[in-house]
């Protein structure tokens, strides 16, 4: 499976770089799946909801399903958090991943800079980070650097690098 990340700060501009790349993907007629790693608690249910109840009363997973789409919600109940490899196993084929987030795992990424946040560039210590799009021209030797808006470049060099 084609495997792309997306990483950076807070605030950096990850999530709107990945919107605007699944959009430019999908344009081009790839079918593209995203994961995404959330360092906070989240939940996608509702309180009161038939699928919280099972979960609230201890289900380890529950499937939801509709004639729109299915979630499959699975609470790890004293386990760890999986590894991005399972989670990956996990997702349909498709003709390209992107993930947001996983910094630290050791696929390719794309590192999504803001000149207001203050904080450095990650791609500086970080041999997986394998270009930088930046709101400030901000550089690292012997990498491609990107106009942070620029979709249609970093696309092209994605696609490149994955030879899709």
């Amino acid at each position: 499976m084609n495997v792309w990340g997306v990483v950076g700060w807070k605030n950096s501009g990850k999530t709107g770089l990945m919107e605007r790349l699944v959009s430019e993907f999908v344009a081009r007629g790839m079918r593209v799946s995203t994961l995404k790693h959330a360092h906070h608690t989240f939940d996608v249910d509702h309180a009161g909801k038939d699928s919280h109840r099972h979960r609230m009363a201890g289900a380890t997973e529950v499937l939801l399903s509709s004639r729109n789409r299915w979630a499959l919600m699975h609470e790890h109940r004293n386990e760890d958090e999986d590894l991005m490899e399972a989670l990956l196993a996990r997702l349909s084929p498709v003709d390209l991943v992107l993930v947001e987030g996983y910094k630290r795992d050791r696929h390719p990424k794309i590192e999504a800079h803001r000149a207001a946040t203050g904080n450095p560039l990650i791609a500086v210590d970080d041999p997986t980070v394998q270009a930088v799009a930046s709101d400030s021209g901000a550089t690292v030797e012997g990498r491609p650097t990107f106009d942070l808006d620029d979709t249609g470049a970093i696309a092209d060099f994605i696609a490149q690098e994955l030879g899709l």
